[in-house]
């Protein structure tokens, strides 16, 4: 087992890959993200008028299409720590996608910058497994969210099958490593593997979900095991 990077090098590696991130996570699930990324947003339930946060939001396409699901009149905000993320985040939404309502914020993850009991619903892609507090951010998750409002964690994950753990293994090694590669950036995608072996398996997700407060947790596998969306809810008062 690799050890657990620190948040600042994490930080770090997120700023340098900013500019190739979507082209990298094009290859990294097979061109399939944002249909995983819209089934994570359809289990955070949002609705019309809502006030949305997606945590983790990169470059901003989760958010957007969470977004898209709480118009008219709703909103949705964006944390990251990686300001480089963010800045292309602004710029897309600023120029792509004008209509929707969006706000982009300069946040850890593990201490929200926000009030409790806030937001109707929460979306994150690909951020748990990159924190170095997994207990703790479902803490904070739990605290934004309204009584009753549901999260959606879509996330990489190991897969229980040997056949597609083979077939996962192949591919970061003969697809993923190259393409970074041809970017310059094969140092800062070595942490997939290792970021892959420490994260928790689906049921142990659930139970650190239950442990932070959440009530009708599921873990849905998805892709073959090679993905997965966690679903939370707050309980209601």
């Amino acid at each position: 087992m690799s050890p657990t990077p620190l948040s600042s090098d994490i930080q770090d590696i997120f700023n340098r890959i900013a500019p190739v991130y979507d082209d990298l996570n094009q290859w990294l699930s097979l061109g399939q993200h944002r249909i995983w990324k819209m089934m994570a947003v359809k289990w955070a339930n949002p609705q019309p008028g809502d006030l949305g946060l997606d945590i983790c939001c990169g470059s901003g396409d989760l958010a957007r299409l969470l977004a898209e699901q709480v118009q008219p009149q709703g909103k949705v905000m964006g944390v990251d720590f990686s300001t480089e993320q963010l800045a292309i985040a602004e710029q897309r939404s600023t120029t792509q996608y004008p209509h929707l309502v969006l706000d982009w914020v300069e946040g850890d993850a593990l201490a929200l910058p926000f009030a409790s009991d806030m937001f109707d619903c929460i979306t994150m892609g690909y951020g748990l497994r990159n924190v170095t507090d997994i207990p703790r951010c479902l803490r904070e998750m739990h605290r934004v969210l309204k009584p009753g409002a549901r999260a959606a964690i879509l996330d990489f994950h190991q897969p229980q099958q040997a056949w597609i753990q083979l077939f996962q293994n192949w591919y970061l090694q003969s697809v993923v490593v190259p393409t970074a590669q041809r970017y310059g950036l094969t140092d800062e995608y070595a942490y997939i593997t290792p970021s892959l072996e420490r994260f928790p398996q689906g049921p142990e997700q659930e139970k650190l979900a239950e442990a932070a407060g959440f009530t009708g947790v599921t873990h849905y596998p998805i892709a073959g095991g090679l993905m997965g969306v966690l679903v939370a809810t707050k309980p209601s008062i």
